[in-house]
């Protein structure tokens, strides 16, 4: 599991760190708040439905990011991405096994 503790920021905008800097913690908290939003990039990454650029960075980094390499990430996008990965374990656990499932081994 420590592995994975790198992944899903990138549904909720800390995957765009290999480019622009992490999010602020307050909009990391009012994204994680956003079920629907939270579902769609979800859905993005499982080739559910359709990606916006940050459901494309998500397809881009996540099999980087499960492997334990997360190019250019900073403490604070390390410690958000901790965050995220908690909350979607916790709160999308189907999801988050097919993720681990798809992305893990790639």
């Amino acid at each position: 599991m420590r592995i994975a503790l790198i992944c899903l920021v990138c549904l909720v905008g800390v995957s765009w760190a290999a480019e622009k800097p992490a999010v602020s913690d307050e909009a990391l908290e009012a994204a994680l708040k956003d079920r629907r939003y939270l579902t769609r990039q979800l859905k993005c990454a499982l080739g559910e439905g359709p990606c916006d650029p940050i459901g494309r960075r998500l397809k881009t980094y996540a099999p980087l990011v499960l492997r334990g390499n997360c190019p250019k990430c900073s403490p604070q996008e390390v410690r958000q991405i901790q965050q995220v990965l908690s909350h979607i374990q916790r709160n999308y656990p189907k999801e988050w096994a097919k993720i681990l499932r798809q992305y893990a081994g790639q």
